[in-house]
């Protein structure tokens, strides 16, 4: 027996439009759209009202069809110098979660730190009518521009671009060394060191300017007057602290620029008969849970938030794509992480 023909006059058979589900729901075809597709400035009780309504009508937009009358594919580009990077994979997670969250395909694309392998696969992804794309660094040092002949959206992550017209997002780090040495005084401690990483890097200098900016604050000043600068790793935490062991006999704190050296550091005080926390607090940065949590003992320090760094990068570029562009660098609190290595000083 053939199957009943849906004839376009029938009404059982016609499909719920988006403008059903917003008089369902009793709100805006706008708010309807944004809230359906994981826009940002909805309400959580109109989004769960509107995803009901569309429920209630089996509600099921028709992608390809919006995509074509909006001049859009729904496909970004995201672009990286560091796919095997420890800070850069948390933020493109972030984005893509965002991504995902508004039926967006992404494609993602590896530059290794090549600028010719980045022209190419920029190319490549405009080539394939991507709505939008974001840049994510392989460090948190200002990187140039794309320029502004992309006929796409185009936002930076983690290292932001030199061009203020750009639009950036990145952790705070001014703030996190602030969060930092605001935490170590209120363990009581009062003679703070801090062994930072590679001068040249960002990251590096404006965690010591918050560090240092919250200890005046509190009318007090890093140990020796300045933050001892090397390399990202624990062989410099290691031999850092044996330095200011010798110079400094009575800190009684050391504010590290990563994790890998807070844990360097930890290996040299724990050599040198000094006990974590009960003489020494230690803190550090970065959130690498496979070295704070599996320090001895387990690391105090401050996480910088990457996933919602990529996050809100996806926002960002959603809002350009509807044509809401919101230039400068915008920055992510990040948060203090309190374990082992710090406590209250007797």
């Amino acid at each position: 027996m053939a199957e009943p023909v849906a004839h376009g006059t029938d009404e059982r058979f016609k499909p719920a439009t988006l403008k059903d589900v917003a008089l369902l729901a009793g709100v805006s075809i706008a708010t309807v759209s944004k809230a359906l597709n994981g826009r940002e400035h909805v309400r959580a009780e109109t989004r769960v009202r509107v995803q009901h309504a569309a429920e209630k009508l089996n509600f099921s937009p028709n992608v390809l069809a919006q995509g074509l009358l909006a001049g859009r594919t729904g496909t970004v580009g995201l672009l990286t110098s560091d796919l095997d990077g420890r800070f850069s994979i948390p933020v493109m997670m972030g984005a893509e979660d965002a991504f995902g969250s508004g039926s967006t395909s992404v494609f993602l694309c590896d530059a290794r730190g090549d600028s010719i392998r980045e022209q190419h696969h920029l190319r490549a992804l405009l080539s394939r009518r991507v709505d939008g794309l974001i840049i994510v660094g392989d460090t948190t040092n200002p990187r140039e521009t794309l320029g502004h002949d992309i006929p796409v959206p185009v936002v930076y992550a983690y290292a932001p671009s030199i061009d203020p017209r750009d639009v950036s997002v990145v952790s705070d780090n001014v703030g996190a060394g602030q969060i930092a040495a605001d935490h170590l005084v209120e363990c009581g401690r009062r003679r703070i060191a801090y062994i930072s990483g590679d001068v040249n890097y960002r990251a590096a200098v404006e965690r010591v300017e918050g560090a240092s900016r919250a200890l005046s604050a509190h009318g007090l000043e890093l140990v020796g007057g300045e933050a001892l600068y090397g390399a990202w790793s624990e062989g410099w935490g290691r031999g850092a602290v044996r330095t200011l062991l010798a110079r400094h006999p009575d800190i009684d704190a050391i504010l590290c620029g990563s994790d890998q050296i807070a844990r360097g550091a930890l290996d040299a005080l724990r050599e040198a008969g000094r006990d974590v926390p009960g003489d020494i607090a230690v803190m550090g940065h970065d959130n690498w849970e496979q070295i704070a949590a599996q320090s001895r003992p387990p690391l105090s320090t401050i996480d910088m938030n990457l996933e919602q760094v990529g996050r809100k990068a996806a926002h960002l570029l959603f809002a350009a794509i509807d044509g809401a562009v919101k230039p400068g660098v915008h920055s992510i609190a990040t948060r203090l992480v309190t374990r082992g290595s710090t406590a209250l000083a007797d």
